[in-house]
């Protein structure tokens, strides 16, 4: 398959999963884009980094069309608030990691929720 083809079908199932689950642009792009695209791991995060915020806002006005809008700017705002201040010590953290420790990091984290979405 072709690049594009790869990228095309790599955004639909990040989409999917983003739509469905609220998660997607860590989780699936960038295992994706190092596996089937051949992209270097910092650049495969900072990529994932620029497709959670497109995603993320056509699944919530997709999610607000539908339900209304309840009590989700309440938690969105308290979420963004702490997730301003992770973003930047983690966008300063990802520069100085090198790509093996930052598979690590990344598998921990992923580990992590998966132990925590089972029990």
């Amino acid at each position: 398959m072709k690049q594009k083809g790869k990228m095309l079908w790599i955004g639909v199932v990040t989409g999917f999963a983003n739509g469905l689950f609220g998660s997607g642009g860590g989780t699936i792009v960038v295992p994706a884009m190092e596996r089937l695209l051949g992209v270097e791991e910092h650049k495969a995060h900072a990529t994932a980094i620029a497709v959670i915020l497109p995603l993320s806002m056509l699944s919530l006005g997709i999610y607000l069309w539908k339900t209304g809008l309840g009590e989700v700017w309440q938690l969105a705002l308290g979420a963004c608030i702490g997730g301003l201040a992770g973003g930047v010590v983690g966008a300063r953290l990802l520069k100085r990691l090198s790509g093996v420790w930052l598979h690590r990091v990344f598998g921990a984290f992923l580990l992590a929720a998966a132990v925590r979405m089972l029990f």
